[in-house]
């Protein structure tokens, strides 16, 4: 099945829509946007998250407080971390699953290339299709 191609201003309607709802520099806030809106459509295996997790959260049965997103894609991996209280963003070009190098990336280009995978994915899968118009507030 082939979906109709999305607009042009796709990815910055993505990036927009991303970033509208998190404060960029809490990768926590991040992770419950992007896992509240996204994650569930995406194929399995391109979201893991991170928790660190108390004493107290493993009691009570919490997942913890989110301290990393990663993504894969085809021929990339997306991972945003937060060290010392503030996020670091990392571009992976990935062949057959093996990295063959590693940027680290200002968090707006990081979205910027998330909604660019997204986006691509979207072309191609009609759930993810689906959570972007949903993220996206269109039909």
């Amino acid at each position: 099945m082939t979906l109709e191609p999305l607009g042009p201003d796709s990815v910055d309607l993505v990036a927009s829509a991303l970033t509208a709802s998190a404060d960029l520099s809490d990768v926590g806030m991040f992770v419950r946007v992007f896992t509240r809106s996204l994650a569930d459509a995406l194929p399995e295996g391109v979201v893991d998250v991170d928790h660190d997790r108390t004493m107290g959260d493993r009691l009570a049965g919490r997942p913890g407080t989110p301290t990393a997103l990663r993504l894969t894609f085809p021929e990339r991996r997306l991972s945003l971390t937060a060290t010392r209280g503030w996020p670091e963003a990392e571009v992976q070009q990935v062949v057959r699953g093996v990295v063959l190098s590693r940027k680290q990336v200002p968090v707006e280009e990081w979205v910027r290339t998330l909604a660019a995978e997204l986006t691509d994915l979207a072309a191609r899968n009609a759930s993810a299709r689906a959570a972007l118009a949903a993220l996206l507030g269109s039909p």
